[in-house]
């Protein structure tokens, strides 16, 4: 197995399309013990379901204003997916987020998309879903304003929230090889 795609407790495996390697999914404990592995530095605090900004908000998070909003979109064809990563207090103009990516109409992807293209559900986004994503074929959009900044995301479920560099996330996407989108939102 690549250094890339090493670890995990869970049973669940895949064959990536493009290589000859056992690809694990990613859980929560696993996303902790990827990390580490890579001496990604990060702080983790536990805290009850949270589903969306304004729970997340509601929490007594320290560092509550890096905490990023995560969207799983669509185009009108269902053949694109995007998971798009902004700052928690924007909110994104998919009319101008399409043009921008560039993409034909956006809307919200669908939970059973969700489950197929990252297995994650609803009110777990995260950037590192994509980590799941063995197929490669859904695009991470980023706004630019999140660059040189630490950013709040969840480690694949949304009963915890680690603080780390963008950076890091990035690398970590553009090593699993999934394309990468920044743009103004």
């Amino acid at each position: 197995m690549s250094e890339k795609n090493k670890m995990l407790d869970n049973n669940e495996t895949y064959q990536l399309i493009d290589k000859n390697e056992t690809y694990q999914l990613l859980d929560k404990k696993g996303t902790y013990q990827f990390l580490d592995e890579c001496d990604i530095v990060y702080e983790c605090y536990e805290h009850g379901a949270a589903f969306t900004i304004e729970e997340m908000d509601s929490l007594n998070l320290p560092h509550k204003e890096l905490v990023v909003k995560n969207l799983f979109l669509r185009d009108d064809k269902k053949k694109n997916f995007y998971l798009v990563t902004l700052p928690g207090y924007k909110s994104a103009d998919l009319k101008r987020l399409s043009e921008q990516i560039p993409s034909r109409k956006l809307s919200f992807a669908s939970e059973d998309d969700l489950s197929k293209h990252l297995m994650l559900g609803k009110g777990h986004v995260t950037p590192i879903g994509v980590l799941n994503n063995a197929e490669k074929n859904v695009t991470v959009v980023f706004d630019r304003n999140l660059q040189e900044q630490r950013i709040g995301i969840h480690p694949m479920e949304n009963t915890a929230t680690i603080f780390l560099k963008f950076e890091d996330v990035k690398k970590l996407i553009e090593h699993h090889g999934n394309p990468i989108v920044l743009c103004d939102m």
